[in-house]
């Protein structure tokens, strides 16, 4: 047997977001300043490597499945410029990794600015500190001054889903392939293309793509193993249909099978009524209303084919600033395990969580709402 055979495992022996748990967990933006919101709130996410780190353990004490940074180059400006500072995601990943035994950890990789040949590696790196936990999260790139930063191009909406599908094509090769290859397309050309040693997982890593778009749902259901998509609000039904028809296309367009996760904001009070107050206060009164703006006029510049309707301006924004897009989950601790119980009747897979004051919430999630979680039977394995 050799060496390479005795070195890569099964994927889903390995990776926590393959396990059979009803319903995996994870954090988002751990890597960020003000971590998911835009706001002047006291106590948001203040970017060290110490409290980074101490959210990725306080997630390995809830055995969380997942722990998603976001590739970020400059922040939002505004009064607080929300994300400005932060840790670069692969090798924030490789930190994490080294310093937890767990949790799946992720990179989040711009197809524009990493070179597949350098992420493929780094990947593969990763995956060895983290002892086969690593997962890849591929975006193509909406933000355009960030860009603009790197010199690069700005490719049009379907031309980035091309680039991403060339790109991946290469990663996948070098994640897979012995011998030394060549490829000339589009966007890339390799002259003997090669990597060892290969990544732990077999057959590769997993990846995580964000599809919302046509373009972007096909490309996620194609390529990736976990689909990560928003849901803002509606019923059981509504949300199961948006969630099942990402496996329906999955199924019937490309014979494959996909995981489907979500992102919720988690707004947590002794009332509901103390959980709308302080979501009114650190949205409405301390909100960089101005971060949020600025953010919503790059994500629906004309080269990223996203229009959003006048009228919906406003409650962009303010989903943004309240936490990143994400489901909103605000009352008490039981409402909130409801909000999470319905989701995984919808059929979600997996949620990352974030919370306005995060470290302060996630230790109250640990040890008030947590327990409750269990209860309800949402982190039985299947």
């Amino acid at each position: 047997m050799t060496a390479r055979a005795i070195q890569q495992q099964d994927r889903a022996e390995t990776n926590p977001a393959f396990s059979c748990r009803k319903l995996k967990l994870g954090t988002f933006q751990t890597n960020l300043d003000s971590g998911c919101v835009m706001s002047d709130l006291d106590g948001r996410l203040d970017i060290t490597w110490p409290t980074t780190l101490g959210l990725a353990r306080l997630a390995e004490e809830m055995d969380f499945e997942a722990l998603v940074p976001v590739a970020r180059w400059h922040g939002f400006g505004g009064a607080t410029n929300p994300q400005g500072r932060g840790f670069e995601a692969y090798t924030w990943a490789a930190g994490i990794a080294a310093s937890t035994a767990k949790a799946g950890v992720f990179a989040t990789s711009h197809i524009s600015l990493n070179h597949p040949i350098v992420a493929a590696k780094q990947s593969t790196v990763i995956d060895h500190i983290s002892g086969g936990r690593y997962a890849l999260n591929i975006v193509t790139g909406w933000n355009q001054p960030e860009i603009d930063m790197f010199g690069s191009p700005m490719m049009g909406h379907t031309e980035r889903y091309a680039c991403a599908e060339e790109w991946l094509t290469i990663v996948k090769r070098l994640w897979t392939e012995d011998d030394a290859f060549d490829h000339e397309g589009k966007f890339y050309k390799i002259t003997k293309g090669y990597l060892q040693p290969k990544p732990i997982q077999r057959p590769y890593p997993a990846v995580m793509s964000a599809g919302a778009s046509e373009r972007g749902r096909h490309f996620a259901t194609k390529y990736a193993d976990l689909v990560f998509t928003v849901i803002r609000t509606g019923g059981l039904e509504e949300c199961r249909a948006h969630v099942q028809a990402y496996h329906r296309l999955a199924r019937e367009e490309y014979g494959r099978e996909v995981r489907v996760w979500t992102v919720a904001n988690i707004v947590q009070g002794e009332t509901e009524k103390a959980a709308r107050d302080f979501y009114r206060y650190y949205v409405h009164e301390k909100g960089d209303w101005e971060a949020a703006k600025n953010m919503i006029d790059t994500f629906t510049l004309d080269i990223n084919a996203r229009m959003i309707p006048t009228e919906r301006l406003k409650a962009y924004q303010e989903a943004f600033i309240a936490g990143w897009g994400g489901f909103p989950l605000i009352g008490t601790k039981e409402q909130i395990v409801d909000g999470l119980q319905a989701l995984s009747r919808a059929g979600v897979d997996g949620v990352l969580l974030c919370w306005p004051r995060f470290e302060q919430g996630m230790r109250e999630f640990r040890d008030i709402t947590y327990p409750l979680v269990r209860q309800a039977g949402l982190r039985d394995f299947g």
